[in-house]
């Protein structure tokens, strides 16, 4: 059974979330190396008999910083809590960015912050943690504050794949560059986005392949191209598959990116519904086709490759 999450949008949390592990970071895909750490604040949390909280950052403090960063996240805010909930996480802070809260200096940060408000019991950050103005703060000094705010800070060791330390940035360099298959195996599941279906030009259905058209938003934006998916509708249980064009249709001279799907066997009306599109198996990237003849007789040879 999955526990229920309280959401804070400040750092007033309630008296019994006070002497918990707090983990501090933006866990954007809350991937196996996210899912390793939990799985270690599990362990404390039976030891010690204490909540599992997570300090996180809306808007990421990199998308904060740098407004040209339109697609980045690997998983939407909805998402990353339907997960974290998942995990084991009793409580989310969820504090806004603001370039405010970016001026905090790092020493307020952890007496004002972490040891007088959150006053958490163990902080789990990473060995590369920077917090702070001008990100002043690091590991070293919160470990400086441990015994006057009698607090514990781990550092627990990152996980290796083939060598190479699982990250957020390494599953974002695998979508961009059409590795799905490694991408869902550092997630740990199917990378997915969520989207509202909306209203197109209908260019799908006037040659024959009828789409649902969702704004990609600012999800990390995956190798342009075609995949095979599977579909479920919002309060539904049932998956649909089917097959996606993630791109700019290039053949009819489109500028903005945009995801289609179509789903097999299926023919009721999905506008304005939500939609978790699962990405299964990249089949090829995205061309321009002379003729939109060409262009049938290639999603005909696509369509059967999504079904296998």
């Amino acid at each position: 059974m999955v526990n229920s999450i309280k959401i804070y949008k400040n750092f007033n949390i309630e008296k019994k979330h006070k002497d918990s592990i707090i983990l501090i970071g933006n866990f954007d895909g809350v991937h196996l190396g996210h899912q390793k750490l939990f799985t270690l604040a599990k362990k404390y949390k039976k030891k010690y008999a204490v909540k599992i909280g997570v300090l996180t950052f809306e808007p990421m403090p990199k998308m904060f910083f740098d407004d040209t960063i339109k697609n980045f996240r690997i998983s939407s805010l909805n998402q990353k809590i339907a997960l974290l909930k998942k995990h084991g996480v009793d409580f989310l802070i969820k504090k806004k960015f603001t370039k405010e809260f970016s001026k905090t200096k790092s020493t307020k940060f952890i007496n004002q912050i972490l040891g007088k408000k959150l006053n958490p019991k163990f902080v789990f950050v990473s060995n590369n943690f920077r917090f702070g103005n001008k990100r002043e703060g690091n590991v070293r000094q919160l470990i400086k504050y441990e015994s006057l705010h009698n607090y514990k800070i781990i550092k627990p060791q990152p996980l290796l794949i083939n060598k190479k330390i699982v990250s957020s940035s390494l599953i974002r360099n695998f979508l961009q560059n059409g590795k799905l298959n490694i991408a869902n195996k550092f997630l740990n599941r199917n990378w997915s986005i969520e989207g509202k279906v909306q209203k197109g030009r209908q260019l799908g259905k006037k040659i024959g392949f009828p789409t649902a058209n969702i704004d990609i938003q600012n999800y990390v934006l995956a190798k342009p191209g075609v995949y095979a998916v599977k579909v479920l509708r919002h309060n539904s249980l049932k998956y649909n598959k089917g097959i996606a064009n993630l791109g700019y249709r290039p053949t009819f001279n489109q500028k903005k990116i945009l995801l289609e799907v179509h789903l097999f066997k299926f023919s009721s009306n999905i506008y304005n519904k939500y939609l978790t599109v699962e990405f299964l198996k990249f089949i090829r990237k995205e061309k321009k086709f002379k003729t939109v003849d060409h262009l049938k007789k290639q999603i005909k040879i696509d369509l059967l490759i999504a079904k296998k």
